[in-house]
């Protein structure tokens, strides 16, 4: 594992609150495996997880020991789920984020047809915190009725692309089409690596 970047940043750097990042996959193979672990009808929203704590997914493991700070999930060990080890592609694209950072929580999210994802903020899920991880995006099914909403202004991602988002803000998603969304979500702890990514993709867009 690598060992962990303690670099933080000042208030006064800061990001756009929505950045595109230069990685792209491959939206049918997703689809195909995301469909494949769909076990179980749901009503408005269900999330598959990939990779979890540790002690959730072997439960032979302890529960680790309390901790002070939760934020940036090294309060823990992370494993790959069954699901995901069922996925070659979808461990594919984990395994590329594994190479460069540390991984933390990978879910699958499933918004139900004519839902609402209400207002919300993550707290702890944006570069400027000090202590924490950011969340990267790659939607895998989507439609032109699916809005996502990052400071009441539409963030507009096409299948297999890789977002950025800054979800300490406040944001909402509405799907008022007639088929679900899936998105998968990896959320990772930031380190110089991830950092220069972003920075040179927010310029490359200025």
């Amino acid at each position: 594992m690598q060992k962990k970047d303690t670099t933080t940043l000042s208030m006064s750097n800061t990001f756009s609150d929505r950045i595109r990042l230069p990685f792209n996959f491959e939206t049918s193979k997703m689809l195909e495996e995301a469909k494949a672990l769909q076990l179980d009808n749901f009503e408005y929203y269900n999330v598959i997880p990939l990779r979890s704590p540790a002690h959730l997914v072997d439960n032979s493991l302890p529960f680790p020991p309390p901790a002070e700070d939760y934020a940036d999930g090294s309060w823990t060990n992370w494993l790959d789920t069954p699901a995901l080890e069922k996925s070659p592609y979808l461990t594919q694209v984990i395994d590329f984020f594994k190479e460069h950072t540390t991984v933390t929580l990978v879910r699958l999210l499933r918004l139900a047809p004519h839902s609402v994802v209400k207002e919300h903020t993550d707290p702890t899920l944006g570069l400027e915190i000090e202590k924490s991880v950011i969340r990267l995006t790659i939607p895998i099914l989507n439609n032109e009725n699916v809005t996502f909403y990052l400071n009441n202004t539409p963030v507009f991602m096409n299948p297999g692309e890789c977002w950025y988002m800054r979800l300490t803000d406040p944001h909402k998603v509405v799907n008022n089409g007639d088929e679900e969304r899936i998105n998968l979500t990896v959320d990772i702890i930031p380190n110089e690596w991830i950092r220069q990514i972003i920075t040179q993709s927010e310029q490359n867009t200025n």
